[in-house]
């Protein structure tokens, strides 16, 4: 568990289900065209009102590089204060020391503004734009841009 302010990040829990699928209806309209895949399943949660305020997972993970691509989404009432900043700083930051990736990635639609300065300011940096990368829930085949960052603890090891 991970703390930092009001807030902790832990895995999911059974218990968690109705208070996950409160944050994806309180946010549908947002979260429709992209919604997050999982397969490590992380939460932020507000520690005073136990609240659901962001989503991490970490999907795609290949151990062959090792590497591994993230994704979050933040409740709407919490954009803008930078929680999301500072949890996925912390997450990164686990996820290297805990799995030893030597690299994360993220994707992220051009639209995607808020998702872009969280990956700068997490440190990652811009790789490229994949054309026709994701097929949104709507059907229209869109291009992503991918950010990097890699571990600087173990980058260099083979």
């Amino acid at each position: 568990m991970l703390k930092f302010d009001d807030y902790i990040i832990r895995p999911l829990e059974i218990s968690d289900l109705n208070p996950y699928f409160d944050l994806v209806e309180r946010n549908r309209k947002r979260l429709e065209d992209f919604f997050t895949g999982t397969v490590s399943k992380t939460k932020v949660v507000n520690q005073t009102t136990n609240q659901f305020v962001a989503f991490f997972d970490l999907k795609n993970i290949d151990w062959t590089i090792p590497k591994t691509e993230t994704g979050c989404y933040t409740d709407e009432h919490f954009t803008n204060k930078g929680v999301t900043t500072k949890a996925m700083q912390l997450f990164i930051e686990y996820c290297f020391v805990e799995y030893q990736f030597k690299k994360i990635f993220l994707r992220t639609h051009h639209s995607n503004i808020a998702a872009q300065r969280i990956a700068i300011a997490c440190g990652f940096d811009i790789e490229g734009t994949i054309r026709m990368d994701y097929k949104t829930t709507s059907g229209e085949i869109v291009d992503l841009i991918y950010f990097g960052k890699l571990n600087n603890n173990i980058a260099n090891l083979t």
